[in-house]
């Protein structure tokens, strides 16, 4: 009930917005998501079906009000994580919004545009990463997407930005006059978080990263402040500042979690 609650809090109490979108919580969600959240361990979930929403969503483009309150929720129910409903297009949104225009294979802007806003109002199920069982964070290298596993159940999914696999030259960060060579490759395959570090910024030899959780080598999820739609990192897999303190806050990549990396 704390969702309901949420949004009457958010949503004028008069708006036709906020009356749908309490209406459409309380049948086409609410209860599967608390239960997804709860099994989870965190605050993002969805049911294993939807039912198509039953009003037009409004393209609001990267605008704030109610009808982008009405999208943050919708895009929580199909499982990409917003860090607040609150009706601010905020980085996270840009974020989630990017994800599931992946997701679907919609050019990923990051705006919610007429197309996007008829595919989110038609989607009937939530996002979901490849079979698994157990615990594990998959890696769509493809898509670019983090798929949050748990039990099997795909409980979040993040836009990310991994690796180019082109050659690279750079100045050293940490060395000056020296440079760097190599190949901007995430590989694939199932690894385990090796080591973690949790305060802030570090000055990696590539350029600042966000509280690095590394699980190959030198390869890490971090947090960065360029996360764009297509692959871009030097091999390490971005996701954005926020999306990365969210990571360690709900503990899905503790010491030796599962990474599989697609």
């Amino acid at each position: 009930m704390h969702v309901m609650k949420r949004i009457r809090h958010i949503l004028s109490a008069g708006s036709a917005v906020g009356i749908v979108a309490c209406t459409v919580l309380s049948v086409a969600g609410v209860s599967g998501v608390a239960h997804g959240a709860k099994r989870a361990g965190v605050a993002v979930s969805a049911p294993r079906e939807l039912a198509p929403y039953p009003f037009a969503l409004v393209a609001v483009g990267q605008q704030d009000g109610t009808d982008t309150a009405v999208i943050q929720l919708r895009l929580n129910d199909l499982g990409f994580w917003v860090q607040n409903v609150d009706g601010k297009f905020d980085l996270t949104t840009k974020q989630a919004v990017m994800a599931y225009q992946k997701y679907v294979g919609i050019t990923a802007t990051g705006r919610v545009d007429a197309k996007t806003a008829a595919a989110l109002a038609m989607a009937q199920f939530p996002a979901a990463g490849q079979a698994s069982r157990g615990d594990v964070v998959q890696v769509d290298k493809e898509k670019q997407l983090a798929f949050v596993m748990r039990e099997g159940i795909t409980v979040m999914a993040l836009n990310v930005s991994t690796g180019n696999d082109k050659p690279y030259e750079e100045p050293d960060a940490n060395t000056p006059g020296e440079m760097i060579k190599g190949v901007a490759l995430t590989r694939e395959g199932k690894f385990r978080v090796q080591r973690r570090r949790s305060d802030g910024w570090w000055d990696g030899d590539m350029g600042p990263i966000y509280r690095p959780i590394y699980f190959d080598g030198g390869i890490a999820f971090h947090g960065s402040a360029v996360v764009p739609a297509y692959p871009a990192s030097h091999g390490c897999i971005r996701v954005s500042v926020p999306a990365m303190d969210m990571l360690w806050e709900t503990g899905v990549l503790e010491f030796d979690a599962r990474v599989w990396v697609y």
